[in-house]
This record gives C-alpha cells, structure tokens and sequence, in this order.
C-alpha cells in the first residue's frame, strides 16, 4: 500500500486535473502518475522519462531499451518498474525469464545492472564494449536514460507506489 494519500482528480490545481484527463483518454494513467499529478512540478519533471526513453528507443532499438530498462528495474527491486518492463517484453513477443541477447543487449543489461550496484564502479572493460559499439553521444543518451529509470525506480520504491492493476498477474507469472 502506497505511503501516501493520492488525491483524487478534483482536488488537483488546474494543470494536474488536465494532464491526469489526457492520460485517462489514452488509457494511461497509471498509480505512478497519480502520485506525481500530486505536485505538476514533479510531475512535469519526471515527465522527461519519456523523452529520455523515446531518444534511447531510436539508439539502440525497443527491446535493447527495454532490456536495459529491466536490468535497472530489476536490479534496484523495483517491482513497478520492473513489472512494466516484463510486460513490455512479453508485448515484443519475448520471454524475460529466457531472453536470447546478443552483444549489445548484454553490454546494456550489465551497464544497468553495474550502475545501479555502484556508479564508481563501471568497470573499463565494460564502458569499452560500450564504446565499441556505441557513440559517445549514444553512450550519453544511454546513460542519461539510466539515470531517469533509477529516479523512477526509486520514486516507486519509496513512496511504495501500488503495482497497477494490469500488472498484477505478473507478480506470479
């Protein structure tokens, strides 16, 4: 159970009841963004996920990113984060429990993984197959984006943000 109080649509300013409207139109208003349309500043800010997420897609493909996204989540015990990211496997017709990844997706599973256990400890050998197969703008795009999926993972984490409903069958699959 979460660790606040969400309010409910009406008792948000203006600009919150407006974004939590457009997300209820796309069938995308999830627990997460309920909490965040508590203040639209934070809202706002974490927002840029998608712009990160978007810009990653286009570097390193949709299930490259998702992987990396799972590594991270999963690393750092977020099961919001890392339900989401099972699913979205599942919806690239994937099995996360068996995923065949080749050197690029295993490069970024490890980076997310050795990120989030220490950031002064990505290993040389590490960040050179990144570099042998990324740019250093890439490289930047992929590490800036690991940085926004740890800040969601620990906003989730910390306010203990419920699994949405079309989560929860993952919890035991």
């Amino acid at each position: 159970m979460a660790r606040i109080i969400f309010l409910s649509k009406e008792e948000l300013e203006a600009k919150a009841q407006k974004a939590w409207e457009d997300h209820e139109q796309k069938g995308s208003l999830t627990n997460m963004k309920v909490a965040l349309l508590q203040d639209y500043a934070t809202y706002d800010a974490y927002m840029g996920w998608y712009k990160s997420w978007f810009r990653l897609v286009e570097v390193v493909g949709k299930k490259a990113a998702s992987v990396l996204a799972h590594s991270v989540s999963t690393t750092n015990n977020c099961l919001l984060c890392s339900l989401f990211f099972v699913s979205d496997l599942k919806s690239q017709g994937l099995d996360p429990k068996a995923l065949t990844l080749d050197e690029k997706e295993e490069t970024l599973a490890e980076l997310g993984r050795q990120i989030v256990t220490d950031p002064t400890k990505v290993s040389d050998e590490l960040f050179q197959k990144l570099k042998n197969n990324f740019s250093d703008t890439e490289i930047v795009v992929i590490v800036g984006f690991v940085g926004q999926m740890i800040a969601t993972n620990n906003f989730n984490s910390v306010l203990k943000v419920d699994v949405d409903q079309r989560l929860l069958p993952l919890i035991s699959a």
